[in-house]
Formats: structure tokens, sequence, C-alpha cells
């Protein structure tokens, strides 16, 4: 089953998830992704040659769009872009809070947002990095495992 495009705040997420070292590389095709809130430990395989996929984080799992844990993963491994600036200002989010708080993840890109502009990182940058990440993402035409 070819897998969707996330959310946008999902590409956000995995950026934050990748500058607070919550990714742990197992092997070329394997890491762990620890959650925001450190009480989950996602488990990731990736076979690009396959261009297979699975994780068991709801989104991969459950919504069958390529979820957060994977897109980290990904980045680390440089087959996504990967950007500091805007990661660095994404550390330490409790992302789990702030989905549970405002229930829609359209809500939390523009809340996300505020606060990287408060950062003094501007929307157009941060849309911008969000395109070449999905736009990465679609090409690949990853499927689940």
């Amino acid at each position: 089953m070819l897998l969707k495009l996330p959310p946008r705040v999902k590409v956000l997420e995995a950026l934050g998830c990748v500058a607070d070292g919550r990714v742990r590389v197992l092997s070329d095709y394997e890491a762990e992704v620890t959650s925001s809130v450190g009480d989950r430990v996602y488990k990731v395989m990736v076979d690009l040659k396959a261009r297979k996929v699975s994780s068991n984080d709801n989104g991969t799992l459950y919504r069958n769009y390529v979820g957060y844990p994977v897109i980290s993963f990904l980045m680390i491994k440089g087959v996504l872009p990967y950007d500091d600036k805007v990661a660095n200002a994404l550390k330490g989010i409790n992302w789990r809070k702030i989905n549970q708080e405002l229930k829609n993840y359209s809500t939390v890109e523009k809340y996300v947002k505020e606060s990287l502009k408060s950062k003094g990182i501007d929307e157009t940058y941060v849309n911008w990095i969000i395109e070449e990440v999905l736009n990465s993402l679609k090409s690949l035409s990853l499927s689940k495992a």
C-alpha cells in the first residue's frame, strides 16, 4: 500500500525530533525514535531499494501516511532535506501536549509557526522547508512493508 504524504506539521515534528536527538540509528535500515514526552519508542524500518517502510507510530500504522519517526530517520540518513536553523528552533517541544490541546494539525502548524516567528524564523522560509521535504518524500513513493 502506497503511503500518503503526512500532514505538513509532521515535517516540523520530524525536524524537532532530530534536533532533540531522539533518533537512535540501529543499522542502515533500522532506528528507534523516542516520542517528545519520552514514554514511547517507535520501531522504524526503511528499505529504500524496495521503497518500503514500517513504523509503529499512529500515522504510519493506522492513518497510512509517512509518520514523523520515518521522516526523522530519513533526515538522519540524508535522504530527506534537513535544516539546522529551523530544527534547532523546534527543540524541546512537547508535541503530544500541543496535538492533544489543539486537536487539529493545521492549528498546530500555525501555533508552531508563531513560535518560530518569535525566534526570528520567517514563515515563508518555514513553508519552503516543509515543501522541500514533502516533494522529496513524494518522489520516494514509499509503501508499507
